[in-house]
C-alpha cells in the first residue's frame, strides 16, 4: 500500500497523541461502517421505495441533531476519522 508523501505527512501531524496505526484503524473502521450503511440505505429503498423530500429533510436534521452530541460529548482535542468526508 502507498499513501501519497503529502497525505501521511498531514495524517502524521493530526495523529500524533494516537498514533498513526490507531489513526487508520479509526479510518478504516469510519469507511466500513459508511459502506454497510449504504448497503442498507440502498436494500430499504429497494424494499420501501425512495425518501421522499419530507424524510429526507427529517433525517438530515436527526443526523444533525446526533452530531451535535456527539461533538458536545467528545473530549477538547480529540478528532473523528471523519471529520473531513
Amino acid at each position: 500500500m502507498t499513501i501519497p508523501a503529502d497525505l501521511l505527512d498531514e495524517i502524521r501531524g493530526e495523529a500524533a497523541e494516537r498514533g498513526l496505526s490507531a489513526y487508520v484503524a479509526d479510518a478504516l473502521r469510519f469507511k466500513r461502517d459508511r459502506d454497510r450503511l449504504r448497503e442498507l440505505s440502498d436494500w430499504l429503498q429497494e424494499e420501501h421505495g425512495p425518501l421522499s423530500e419530507a424524510e429526507r429533510t427529517a433525517a438530515f436534521e436527526e443526523l444533525e441533531d446526533l452530531d451535535a452530541e456527539h461533538e458536545r460529548r467528545r473530549p477538547a482535542g480529540k478528532h473523528d476519522a471523519g471529520e473531513a468526508a
